[in-house]
């Protein structure tokens, strides 16, 4: 057998005969690529590799294994959950291609049989070093082993045939014990050997084994089917890749009884009851109709992705940083208006549908886009709930730094808490397991695969040539290929939502990813590319004698906040267009401006002169601002102009105020003075408020901000990734460990007492902190004077691995294996002795 055919292994090497000793064999190397990918097995560090392959061998441990496989990795496994325990490399091949041409296959229709075999043959060493990673898989070549728990997880059981359509073995389908549910008697099974042509055994357990025989001999089984009796080859056609069950209530009848397919089928044994409504068709059966494969479609290679439009790069650039500035203007907008109406907090968390229904009109956008804005603002500390008892959301303070920023800066920090965040945004409007809708900025919008996942789609798009946009029909079957089982309920809505957002945010243009997109991707700074190909702000408007401003493109961000101030936005798109009203030049002087800062400011802002009709407006609203003054008595009107108080008292819509006349120029009212202030404003007049001492009071809207936030953690599927050092240290600790275990203890242990320690080192809690770190920084060992909680003193020579919230991760050399030391119970750390180095 050649190389190829055998794994390439060596005949010589010693097969290791349990999945520790399998551990054992591997270099260090191999064993921290393990934990580095599994870290969970380090909560907390297995005693030793007895220990860890136990872990490895847990139901929950498996799962998560298999769930980073890819669908080849993943279609070795199910092969080999259903072969032989302790199968050789030929025999998983040969279930990956077939021990025999497509065209000798009996009774199937083969057009789609097809399988790549050298493409197979060719990939199969690497599905096999996967498994081999992840603890899967271990044993020689000639004795390759699933691991029990993998095969219990992959194997087709009793009413459910799993990927590979593949039913109970014979000895499954006649066994109660094994779960196949309907056992045969003793008397049935000989009429089945003699109707299929065999001889007669003695017992049961052998009847089934020739059986099982026959069908594993290909000649004798074409030799039985080649005549069976038309409609016999349709009904193992429908059968034999899956469900193997059939619904026919399963007879015991003989070969000169039968009158159907099914009966003759049954009269064999090559159906065989699987309850009393349904029969199966057993899996040595099923293997032979396939020509010996366990998968009808394998796929040893990923779906391709490539181009479905191809656009210029030039092209999709300006267009991709075009939308990259207006994302970085649309979470500005959005904030701003949270920063004078801030929204509740519901009390479950989240936002209301009534407050995002507000803000996407506010915003001119759907309610699913304004959820988008919203959440990539919240995943990247910009907003926030204020703490407060009456809980709002608003900005936080980061936002006043962000706004000072360059815009490309600013688009950096949305795009990298997008690719960081778990949450979807896409998911607010459905409902949860338990019929809840799902809110924005609630808190159930965490989905771990989501970062992962975006990752890949864009990773996609960057291997195809620039200005490239893809299918994502193919991006969808490419991440299944990579991930069949990690999220896959979710993993096509991803990709499909990944798209748009990643256009939203000027990551793409037109589909095909943009140049600063894949210096990103890369590792690079993306600013040089991006910042020359966004819109330079201006700093002026063209004011128009119809008393609209028009900014023919987007505005440094501090003129924007003035200018919506001062007048409504009419209309957005290339153009803004902006509407001085009575009400907007009012608010403006509320915010503490004067006539003559409002003259100026148009004056300077301007490429043309100031219409007539505007400067006209300002000095109208200007002259009448102030005039009455509203404070508080119940409330009052005060006014210097007594026929203005008199044609109030006389007017019709001022009933409701119940004013009387105090004095000439003073007037009181039954309401509070603010209702007194909005319904003079309805009335047309411009009233403002004065304290108490008769100072007009400025309603200067403050803008809302939350104390410091922090920007939410991503939600993870596991525990965290390990560090290196820590890695390194629990590697020693359980090769340390196994040493221990599997070393000969002799006869009887020593008595003599060991020598009195040394005194224990002592240094002030600061140096103590300060060696430990510095320690971990460099990798070295220290030696310690530690007491225990019963108060028993100890000197210890370890390697610091990590320091923080009063405790130090090291590795013990005096136990060999890694522990957690409270800072405070070490006495002191002090230089590392030859001696002690030697002895250590």
């Amino acid at each position: 057998m050649s190389s190829r055919r055998n794994g390439g292994a060596r005949a010589t090497a010693p097969v290791p005969r349990t999945l520790a000793e399998e551990l054992r064999a591997r270099p260090d190397e191999g064993l921290a690529e393990l934990l580095r990918a599994r870290p969970d097995l380090l909560h907390p560090v297995p005693s030793d590799l007895t220990q860890l392959s136990t872990r490895l061998s847990t139901r929950a441990s498996v799962v998560r294994a298999l769930e980073r496989l890819d669908q080849f990795t993943l279609q070795t496994a199910e092969a080999l959950a259903v072969a032989p325990d302790a199968c050789s490399y030929a025999t998983l091949l040969d279930l990956l291609t077939g021990t025999v041409p497509n065209h000798d296959t009996p009774a199937g229709d083969t057009a789609d049989q097809d399988t790549p075999v050298q493409a197979v043959t060719a990939a199969l060493p690497g599905a096999l070093a996967a498994l081999r990673a992840q603890a899967l898989v271990w044993g020689g070549a000639d004795q390759l082993r699933l691991v029990r728990t993998a095969r219990d997880v992959l194997a087709p059981t009793n009413g459910a045939p799993g990927p590979t359509g593949l039913g109970p073995t014979y000895a499954e389908a006649t066994s109660a014990s094994s779960g196949g549910g309907a056992p045969l008697s003793p008397g049935r099974l000989q009429e089945i050997l003699a109707d299929a042509g065999l001889p007669a055994t003695h017992d049961p357990v052998s009847a089934v084994a020739a059986l099982a025989a026959l069908f594993q001999d290909r000649p004798r089984a074409t030799a039985l089917l080649a005549g069976a009796p038309p409609g016999v080859k349709d009904v193992l056609r429908r059968l034999m890749w899956g469900p193997p069950y059939g619904a026919s209530p399963p007879r015991p009848v003989r070969a000169a009884d039968a009158r159907t397919p099914v009966e003759w089928l049954q009269a064999r044994g090559i159906l065989l009851p699987a309850s009393r409504e349904n029969v199966v068709l057993p899996r040595e059966v099923a293997l032979h109709l396939r020509g010996g494969r366990a998968h009808r479609a394998v796929e040893p290679l990923p779906p391709a992705v490539t181009a479905a439009t191809v656009h210029d790069p030039g092209q999709t650039d300006r267009t991709a940083a075009a939308q990259a500035f207006t994302a970085v203007r649309t979470v500005e907008e959005v904030l701003d208006l949270w920063s004078t109406e801030a929204p509740g907090v519901l009390r479950t968390g989240g936002l209301g549908v009534r407050e995002l229904r507000r803000t996407a009109v506010a915003l001119e956008r759907t309610e699913q886009e304004a959820a988008f804005w919203l959440e990539l603002a919240y995943g990247a500390g910009l907003l926030a709930a204020d703490g407060e008892t009456a809980e709002r959301w608003a900005p936080t303070p980061l936002f006043d730094e962000w706004l000072r920023q360059p815009v490309p800066e600013r688009w950096l920090l949305l795009v990298r808490s997008w690719l960081a965040s778990t949450r979807v945004s896409a998911l607010v409007g459905s409902r949860d397991a338990k019929d809840k809708v799902l809110a924005a900025l609630g808190n159930d919008l965490d989905r771990p695969v989501a970062p992962e996942l975006r990752q890949a789609v864009l990773e996609l798009l960057a291997g195809l040539p620039a200005g490239s946009a893809a299918d994502p029909a193919a991006l969808r079957e490419h991440l299944r290929w990579r991930s069949p089982l990690r999220g896959a309920s979710l993993r096509d809505r991803l990709v499909d939502w990944t798209l748009p957002e990643a256009e939203q945010l000027g990551l793409t243009g037109r589909g095909a990813l943009a140049g600063h997109a894949r210096r990103l991707l890369d590792g690079g700074d993306p600013l040089p590319e991006l910042a020359p190909l966004l819109p330079e702000p201006l700093d002026h408007v063209i004011l128009q004698p119809d008393l609209t401003a028009i900014a023919p493109g987007p505005l440094h961000t501090a003129l924007a906040q003035t200018l919506a101030v001062a007048a409504d936005i009419e209309s957005k798109g290339g153009a803004t267009v902006y509407r001085f009203t009575p009400a907007s030049v009012r608010r403006a002087l509320d915010a503490g401006r004067s006539a003559d800062e409002l003259h100026a400011f148009l004056a300077r802002h301007s490429r043309t002169p100031v219409p007539q009709p505007l400067s006209y407006l300002v000095d109208d609203v200007a002259r009448r601002h102030g005039v009455l003054r509203v404070g508080a008595a119940s409330s009052y009107l005060r006014c210097d102009d007594d026929s203005l108080l008199n044609e109030l008292l006389a007017d019709r819509r001022a009933v409701q105020l119940r004013l009387r006349r105090l004095a000439p120029t003073v007037l009181a009212a039954q309401v509070d003075p603010g209702t007194l202030l909005t319904q003079l404003r309805a009335m047309g007049f411009a009233p403002a408020a004065e304290s108490a001492e008769g100072d007009v009071l400025i309603a200067r809207t403050d803008a809302l901000r939350t104390p410091p936030r922090s920007a939410p953690v991503p939600v993870t599927d596991g525990p965290p990734a390990v560090p290196e050092g820590l890695l390194a240290a629990a590697v020693k600790a359980v090769r340390a460990g196994d040493r221990a275990a599997t070393a000969v203890q002799p006869a009887s242990a020593p008595t003599d007492a060991p020598p009195a320690p040394a005194a224990l080192p002592r240094t002030t809690a600061a140096e103590t902190l300060a060696a430990l770190q510095a320690a971990t920084l460099i990798g070295d060992r220290v030696w310690i004077g530690y007491v225990n909680a019963d108060g028993a003193a100890s000197q210890r020579v370890v390697e610091p691995k990590q320091v923080g919230g009063g405790f130090v991760t090291a590795y013990d050399h005096l136990r060999e294996e890694v522990r957690t030391f409270s800072l405070h119970r070490i006495t002191g750390v002090a230089e590392l002795t030859r001696d002690a180095a030697a002895g250590s």
